[in-house]
């Protein structure tokens, strides 16, 4: 028997999915959660062999509530279940750990073969999104590439100019010259094949070089 908690914030959602993935008699719902922080409550005294867990959702997103559970030296397999198919949030799931990730317009057949998939410790993605997905982690592949050709010190210039700085700054900040802080923009936009600094800047928050919030 596969024992299924599923964490979403809409109440007849997780009834509808209930009864969906019931119709197999190897599946059963032992646990259902309102948000991340009621999931993470539930998961002391509940153990379930996969979660359901939406993204989108209040106290306690679900990329938020990922994070938690897979630092967790024994946690269940997570299905992200989601209707966020921009690639993006995908990635950052798969960087997280998450076993599987589906999307909420699939069809119940589909979601019972992710839950089984996960459940025997294989990966489940969906299949629509999986060319995307390729295409960008061969980007993000390239762009570490380009990264690792930076030194030391063109990596801090980067990141102080992603951050705002200008010429001036970098120099007094780095303790080096204006003249310098040219050399190395020159080798930077080289590297990172960038004709400016607004092109670095998006390179670097890409990337996360710096985050756009600070």
């Amino acid at each position: 028997m596969i024992q299924v908690m599923i964490v979403d914030d809409h109440k007849m959602i997780r009834e509808g999915l209930k009864k969906l993935i019931e119709f197999d008699a190897e599946i059963k719902v032992i646990e259902q959660a309102k948000d991340g922080n009621d999931c993470l409550s539930k998961l002391e005294f509940s153990t379930p062999d996969v979660i359901l867990l939406d993204i989108n959702m209040p106290e306690r997103d679900g990329i938020e509530t990922l994070k938690i559970i897979k630092e967790r030296k024994k946690y269940p397999k997570v299905l992200v279940l989601t209707v966020h198919n921009e690639v993006e949030y995908l990635i950052k799931a798969i960087d997280i750990g998450v076993d599987g990730y589906i999307l909420k317009d699939s069809g119940s057949k589909e979601l019972v073969r992710a839950i089984r998939y996960i459940y025997q410790g294989e990966k489940f993605i969906q299949p629509s999104m999986i060319p995307l997905l390729n295409s960008k982690l061969i980007a993000r592949d390239i762009d570490q590439q380009k990264i690792d050709l930076l030194s030391e010190r063109e990596l801090e210039v980067l990141k102080l100019t992603a951050s705002g700085h200008f010429n001036k700054s970098i120099a007094n900040e780095l303790n080096i010259s204006e003249r310098t802080v040219k050399n190395h923009l020159s080798n930077i936009f080289r590297k990172i094949d960038c004709e400016d600094r607004t092109q670095a800047t998006i390179f670097s928050i890409r990337n996360g070089l710096v985050n756009v919030y600070d």
